[in-house]
């Protein structure tokens, strides 16, 4: 108690920067600890199921024997595979499926026309008792046996009322197709890799596609297929059995004698699903590195800024000894005052975060409330305890150790020792991020900025489904109407949205010899409109019939390495879904997805003369008027519809969002890092040029000039920026490298770039030590022989 008191008074007096001390701690333990907590985040998906490690996703396993080399795995399987497995196989406890009805943000409506955004998958009946939720309302496996009935989540609920047991909700993309809602379940957290709305029967599915796959087992591979082992099985052991299941059902060996590949299913762990991709790998590792190197450099400066003001509290600890406090006592004293900070700076951090946090849940993709859960509290809170006990040790260990009578001849060699030591590690801490800002911010100018193969510019989209072509149609000979329209087009997809795939067939023959993406339809404009070359043969025009494809350069370079042939213009090819097609053109390949995860399958683009879902508008000049003007035609023609219209360029820089936050990390991350490594380079120079002023004055007497003064100090500090700023940049080098594994195209990493970031980080050193330096410098020596 009494060193509490101690502490507390301490906590008053000057010279002791403990204001600065406690700021630079919390900003660094806010922004650190904020982003452990993203790691522990993104680390811990999918934990919060029950029995999480007996379950596994069944992923599709595909291996060439003949045609195609490698391994290939996808995610989904036949609707067959899941029910299937669960009769097969004994060691299978619980199997089940689900597959997406919509994507995010789908439009629905209920019978008094209030429009509400969710996501929608159809489950089959036992979805919860695998992948389970707490029950608001409603019985789950009755709801899901019924067809067009459907559970909401309680959030999705509340939006709608809260009383929504019996309503009757319409998605705009299915109209016609009324599904009543019959139950409501817990919302699913945020660290889960799947996230839905609204669940419908599995038993729905007829009324929403023409194809009903429940019972493949093999082809139309859209489900989402979950197990839960008995406790003890090791999956790994399980091949045999599902080898003996697809003899069963699949006539495996004569479907792969034919094809020439194998196909196999593998159980990939729940909890790996999310946490052990190598872009959340790279991910949390580039975090954690971060959030280390400011931490460290936070507790640093503190060191640092303790054995600055080590004179006055020197004496202090002598007359404690003098009176009979021992090494223990002393000891014990600087930890209590150490602690009374970690906790003022802790307080500080908490207010940062609370008072950022908008900021810090769009820069994380995550609330707080996720973000600091249970398990994540328990990490940071053993961090915190370890960098208290590191902060709290060194500064006790050194003010106990030092003897009374080397207290009072002085102690400036050791002092000046230890703190260029704690300086240069934050001098490498600040370059590293420096250098990685520079390097993240030039990957993400590139990918929003990259040429993709065919013109954005000036072009806005929107979605039509589920509105009828006739009312498209209309809309689009109004759009043509207006001056500042130069075309207008309609397609199935846009490019750097997510494609489906099919495979190829030669006629006559019955082996499929590779899959493709399947881009669907487009009108005639639709080339043209986006400036893709034809490289041989023709684009779509006005006599084109519904069975013309254009195919792009790989898929030509495919089958002339499968098939041998030199020429693809005129031949006919079949594609499942689409059947027999006659190839009329070629073009370059175009990006179809991001550079962070881009489709590099061969594509294919089918002619349609009647509008499609996608209307793709060309201005002539991008103006809000103009923009204004075709949201305001389309929203007249298609009133049922919620038009949201976007510019084409924004469409592609939102697919960067995760890019453009992990870059707002690192700044902020380098800004405060800076400025504690700025706080503790003045207050070094002020403490070394109060210490050696009767140097200095000695120096100016017997001659020395201002620069030699400057100089004296500069040199020392160069030195090791030099060093530390090599060490920093070596570590950006490694980390960068890791980082641009995420991109199929990268900036270079040339030399030249980490010695000019480092190089800046000198300069910038230099120039602050300089500008310090100055007063002292000038100051007559006169005076400071007095104050001697």
């Amino acid at each position: 108690m009494n060193n509490l008191k101690l502490a507390y008074r301490n906590l008053f007096r000057k010279k002791q920067n403990n204001l600065i001390k406690i700021l630079s701690l919390g900003f660094g333990l806010a922004v650190g600890l904020v982003l452990l907590s993203k790691v522990s985040f993104e680390r811990n998906y999918d934990d919060f199921y029950p029995d999480a490690d007996r379950i596994y996703q069944i992923w599709s396993t595909l291996s060439g024997r003949t045609n195609e080399t490698g391994l290939d795995q996808w995610g989904q399987v036949s609707g067959a595979i899941a029910p299937g497995m669960k009769a097969e196989i004994p060691e299978v406890e619980v199997a089940t499926r689900f597959t997406h009805l919509t994507g995010e943000n789908a439009v629905f409506s209920t019978s008094d026309k209030k429009r509400y955004k969710g996501t929608f998958i159809m489950a089959d009946s036992c979805f919860f008792d695998l992948l389970p939720r707490p029950m608001i309302r409603g019985n789950a496996k009755e709801v899901l046996s019924r067809p067009m009935y459907a559970m909401v989540s309680q959030s999705a609920a509340e939006k709608m009322g809260g009383d929504v047991i019996g309503k009757q909700i319409q998605l705009e993309t299915y109209p016609g197709r009324e599904l009543i809602i019959d139950g409501i379940f817990g919302d699913v957290p945020e660290n889960s890799h799947e996230h839905y709305d609204v669940i419908v029967s599995l038993n729905s599915l007829p009324s929403f596609f023409d194809l009903d796959g429940r019972e493949n087992w093999l082809g139309n591979d859209r489900y989402r297929a979950y197990v839960k082992l008995h406790p003890g099985t090791d999956p790994t052991k399980l091949a045999p059995a599902v080898r003996s299941m697809q003899k069963k059902h699949q006539d495996i060996e004569s479907v792969e004698a034919k094809n020439g590949w194998t196909l196999t299913y593998a159980f990939l762990p729940l909890k790996s699903i999310h946490s052990d991709s190598p872009e959340v790998k790279r991910m949390t590792l580039l975090l954690t590195i971060i959030a280390l190197a400011l931490i460290l450099t936070a507790i640093l400066n503190y060191v640092l800024i303790v054995i600055t003001a080590l004179v006055a509290r020197s004496r202090e600890i002598a007359v404690y000894k003098c009176y009979g406090a021992e090494n223990r006592n002393v000891g014990s004293l600087i930890m209590t005052e150490t602690l009374l900070h970690f906790v003022l700076s802790l307080l500080l951090a908490g207010l940062l975060v609370f008072s950022f946090r908008g900021t810090i849940e769009d820069m994380l993709s995550a609330s707080l409330v996720s973000l600091f859960s249970f398990r994540s509290s328990l990490y940071l809170a053993v961090t915190a305890i370890l960098i208290f006990l590191f902060t709290a040790f060194a500064p006790a260990y050194i003010l106990s150790r030092i003897p009374v009578a080397s207290i009072f001849r002085g102690t400036g060699q050791i002092r000046a020792r230890w703190k260029l030591i704690l300086l240069s590690v934050q001098f490498a801490a600040a370059a590293f991020l420096f250098s990685l800002l520079v390097i993240v911010s030039k990957q993400y100018n590139l990918m929003t900025n990259d040429n993709p193969g065919y013109s954005y510019k000036n072009i806005l989209h929107a979605d039509a489904t589920g509105v009828p072509q006739s009312i498209v149609q209309t809309a689009i000979d109004r759009l043509h109407q207006l001056p500042q329209v130069g075309a207008v087009a309609t397609a199935s997809f846009l490019p750097f949205e997510s494609f489906g795939g099919n495979n190829v067939i030669i006629p006559g023959e019955e082996r499929e010899l590779f899959n493709i993406a399947d881009m669907y339809r487009a009108d005639e404009h639709y080339i043209p409109l986006m400036e893709i070359p034809i490289i041989e043969g023709k684009a779509f025009d006005v006599n084109s019939s519904t069975n013309e494809v254009i195919v792009s350069r790989s898929f030509k370079e495919k089958m002339k390495a499968i098939a041998g042939w030199d020429d693809v213009v005129g031949k006919d090819i079949i594609i499942t879904w689409h059947g027999l097609s006659r190839i009329v053109g070629v073009f370059p390949d175009i990006r179809l997805g991001s550079i962070s995860d881009q489709d590099t399958r061969p594509s294919v683009l089918f002619f349609e003369s009647t509008p499609n879902s996608k209307i793709i508008i060309k201005l002539k000049t991008m103006t809000g008027e103009s923009i204004e003007e075709v949201y305001d035609i389309l929203q007249e023609t298609m009133p049922e519809k919620e038009i949201a219209l976007s510019p084409y360029a924004d469409s592609l820089v939102n697919m960067y969002s995760g890019e453009r936050q992990f870059r707002d990390a690192i700044f902020i991350g380098g800004l405060i890092t800076v400025l504690i490594t700025l706080i503790g380079l003045i207050g070094y120079i002020n403490n070394e040029m109060l210490r050696r002023r009767a140097e200095i004055a000695i120096r100016k007497i017997n001659g020395a000039t201002l620069s030699d003064i400057l100089r004296l100090f500069m040199k020392n500090i160069l030195v090791i920026a030099l060093s530390a700023c090599v060490v920093g940049e070596v570590a950006a080098i490694l980390v960068a490298s890791k980082w641009m594994e995420n991109f199929t195209e990268k900036i270079g990493l040339s030399p030249f770039l980490f010695i000019g970031c480092g190089v800046i980080v000198i300069l910038f050193i230099e120039l602050i030590v300089g500008m310090n330096c100055l007063k002292a410098a000038n100051q007559n020596p006169v005076d400071s022989l007095k104050k001697e």
